[in-house]
Order: C-alpha cells, then structure tokens, then sequence
C-alpha cells in the first residue's frame, strides 16, 4: 500500500498514478487544453507520458506517479469531501517547463478541496476533481475514523477597546 505508517498501523501516504487528456483547441491563441481524467491504485515510475488511448482531437496520457498525503489537522477537510456523494482526489497540474516532458506537469494531489482551492487562485495551475478509486476512498475514511477529533465551538470574547486611545473611562458614556 505504502511506505509509511504510524502506530495506529493507518498509513498517511499512498502512491497513485494521473491520467490527463489534452484536447485541440478552436482558439487560435490555444493550442488545447488539459485536464486530468482519472487516478489509478498503484504507479509505474518508468511509463511517465505513455500514449494510453488516442482520439480524433484528443489524447490521453498517463503523466506520472503522485503521493497523496494525509494530515492529521486536515481531517475535517477530508471529511467533508468523504461525505460527499462523489467523493474526489484532487490533481493539481503546474505548466511545465523547458525541462519538463510534457506541457503540464502533476503536481499535488490532495483530498482536501480547501487546499485544492488554494491553487486555483494564481490562474496558473490546473485543479480537476477526479473520482477517488474504492481502495484510495477506503484508506481515507479509515485515516480520518483513526485520527478524526472533532473541536468543540469556542466562542471568542470580544476585547474591550482601549481607554488610552479613546480617552475614556469604563462605565462612563458621553453625553
């Protein structure tokens, strides 16, 4: 399953494989656009950019190995997106560069659609939601039953002002 695993023996990494597509684009200031397809239990490391079906227009490729990693303080993050009907592995896509293999290249990949989020906010890097696979949805689920504690709500006090810079006492109003 994994390299790692603490005492609870529920493994925090797991390694998985992205397939993306690209599509021609009718743009011409495009050449077309990627978008990740699916996740697969398990990664070969030496198939990076392998040609998996092709198209009219279209090409699917299996673009490389990713680690999911699981944290402790982002189990209610995990637990939103489990309870979800469609429950989602997030890839995040970085462009790739002169050194690069492919045009994008598979960055992150997360449960967490908050993190996912983040990504989104450069306009840079590609954030698709793809289907978690059974095995993938059922480490999860047990990482967050081992590791899960819900916070109970704190209601914060708000803090009196500060009398040196208003100039007034407390207790006193003006009139």
């Amino acid at each position: 399953m994994t390299e790692t695993a603490d005492a609870a023996n529920v493994p925090h990494t797991w390694r998985i494989g992205v397939v993306v597509e690209r599509r021609e684009s009718a743009n011409p200031w495009s050449d077309g656009t990627w978008r990740t397809t699916e996740v697969m239990v398990g990664a070969p490391d030496d198939d990076a950019w392998k040609v998996l079906e092709q198209g009219e227009g279209w090409s699917r490729y299996y673009a490389g190995p990713l680690t999911v990693e699981l944290f402790k303080r982002e189990t209610e993050d995990y637990k939103m997106n489990l309870s979800q009907p469609n429950p989602a592995v997030y890839i995040v896509l970085r462009p790739g560069n002169d050194d690069d293999k492919g045009d994008v290249v598979p960055f992150l990949a997360t449960f967490s659609p908050y993190e996912a989020e983040c990504y989104l906010e450069s306009g840079e890097m590609i954030v698709d939601g793809v289907p978690a696979p059974l095995p993938l949805m059922a480490w999860a689920v047990a990482y967050v039953e081992t590791f899960h504690v819900d916070e109970p709500f704190k209601k914060r006090k708000q803090k009196r002002a500060d009398d040196s810079a208003t100039g007034r006492k407390h207790g006193t109003r003006e009139r």
